[in-house]
């Protein structure tokens, strides 16, 4: 992991996946492990555990210092804006659909389809 923000209601972490993970395992081992140390040292009052989901956006090696930056400026950065906005904004963004049920879903982006066939 290069560089993490822990927030009460969300982390942000730029992590240089190894190419022997997949997505859904390197989110189960973050989530297991930080799940059993916190528990471990009694941190929180009462259980910890995460919850459901996760979201991840890859990001290229000539664009990492700058999401680092981004990362390490989110205390401030959340001053001005909620979690939830930020991340309707990043969904929306990215050529992603916001659903209300607080969860997302790949769909094209208009712009970015070919003309339809006649």
């Amino acid at each position: 992991m290069k560089i993490n923000y822990v927030n009460p209601d969300h982390v942000h972490a730029l992590v240089d996946l190894p190419t022997h993970l997949c997505i859904e395992e390197m989110a189960q081992l973050f989530k297991g492990s930080s799940s059993h140390w916190i528990n471990e040292n009694n941190l929180g009052h009462g259980k910890f555990g995460w919850g459901r989901g996760y979201g991840v956006f890859s990001v290229s090696h000539s664009s990492a210092a700058e999401v680092a930056k981004y990362i390490a400026n989110q205390e401030e950065h959340h001053r001005k804006r909620s979690f939830v906005e930020e991340l309707k904004i990043l969904v929306e963004r990215h050529g992603l659909q916001w659903r209300d049920e607080k969860t997302v879903e790949t769909v094209p982006v208009a712009s970015a389809l070919p003309p339809a066939p006649r």
